[in-house]
Parts: C-alpha cells; sequence; structure tokens
C-alpha cells in the first residue's frame, strides 16, 4: 500500500500512458479532455442551435467515463491517497512567490492564496479565473484540442499539427509564468 501513496517514477507512469494509447490506437480511439465539453454541449440541445455542436456524442460516451473516472480518481487521490510530504518544492519557487505576495504551500503542494477558499472572495480573482477559463476554452477550441489531447494521443500518433500545438503550449506557459503572473500578482 505504501507503493501507492508515494511518487510514481517517470518510467511507470510514462509506460502506463503509452500503454493506454496503444490500446486507444488498437481501438481506432483518441484521447482528449476537451473534446468532452463538445460531448455536453451536444448532449444539452445545443446542436439545434449551434451546428457545430450538431453530432452524434454517444460515439464519444467512452470519452466522458474518462472524464467521471479522472474526477473519481482525483478525488480519491487527493483526500485518501496523498501524501504532499513526499514532494519537496524548489526554495527559489518559494522565494520567488513570497516576492509576488503568496504564501508557501503549507503542507500542501499548492499556495492558499491561488487556490484555497478566500479566492472566490475577492472580485480581482473571480475576473482571473472567468477571463483564464475564458482563454483556455478558447484556446483549446482553436488549437483544436487540449494539452492532453495534443500532447498524448496527438504526439504518439506523430502529428505535426499537435506538435505545432504542444510547441504553442509551452512558449504560452512560459510566457505566462515569466511575464504575465508577475504583473497580474
Amino acid at each position: 500500500m505504501n507503493f501507492i501513496t508515494q511518487t510514481w517514477p517517470w518510467y511507470l507512469s510514462g509506460f502506463l500512458i503509452g500503454s493506454i494509447m496503444l490500446i486507444l490506437i488498437y481501438f481506432g480511439k483518441s484521447f482528449g479532455m476537451s473534446s468532452n465539453l463538445r460531448s455536453l454541449c451536444s448532449m444539452s440541445g445545443l446542436g439545434k442551435r449551434v451546428g457545430f455542436f450538431n453530432f452524434d456524442w454517444k460515439a464519444q460516451r467512452w470519452n466522458l467515463v474518462v472524464v467521471v473516472g479522472a474526477m473519481i480518481g482525483g478525488f480519491v487521490a487527493v483526500n485518501y491517497m496523498s501524501d504532499p510530504s513526499n514532494v519537496s518544492i524548489n526554495p527559489a519557487t518559494i522565494e520567488q512567490l513570497a516576492k509576488l505576495g503568496i504564501d508557501a504551500p503549507d503542507g500542501k503542494l499548492l499556495p492558499n492564496a491561488l487556490f484555497g477558499p478566500d479566492v472566490f472572495s475577492s472580485p480581482k480573482s473571480i475576473l482571473i479565473l472567468l477571463i483564464g477559463g475564458v482563454l483556455v476554452g478558447f484556446g483549446a477550441r482553436y488549437a483544436g484540442g487540449c494539452t492532453s489531447g495534443h500532447a498524448i494521443s496527438g504526439l504518439s500518433n506523430l502529428q505535426i499539427p499537435s506538435l505545432k500545438a504542444v510547441v504553442g503550449f509551452f512558449v504560452g506557459g512560459l510566457i505566462m509564468a515569466y511575464l504575465l503572473f508577475p504583473l497580474i500578482f
């Protein structure tokens, strides 16, 4: 049981992800989380008003099960199996966050200033969440998929558009981390 609560080595996690990708390729499926948003919109009847959502969402039921499984697995992992004491955060990162007025994670992996319940009491934080959500949704739609779909499924299928999207995701992440994040906070 101790093995499950520890951070898994990259080679085990990578092997499991690769195995799942081989199974999906064998069955002719492609993996991606943002495609489920389209399925949910289609299920709600939005396909009657917007042509993009007018498709057979039932063919994507298996992917909806993946989302439910990810949510249940995340809940179980955080509440029953996590041990954040075995993950160390770089002291330079903690120092840089402190300069921005963000507290160090106290026995957790995430700082309360960014991920605690107080975030929803600040209009600035709510505005950042709303704008960030719209930008992530727009970016996933514009790129034809999200990071998981392109980086895991698209790259394993050797798709050039996925390689371009993943490079764009990384460049955007670097711009956010080094230029925009300090301006916002």
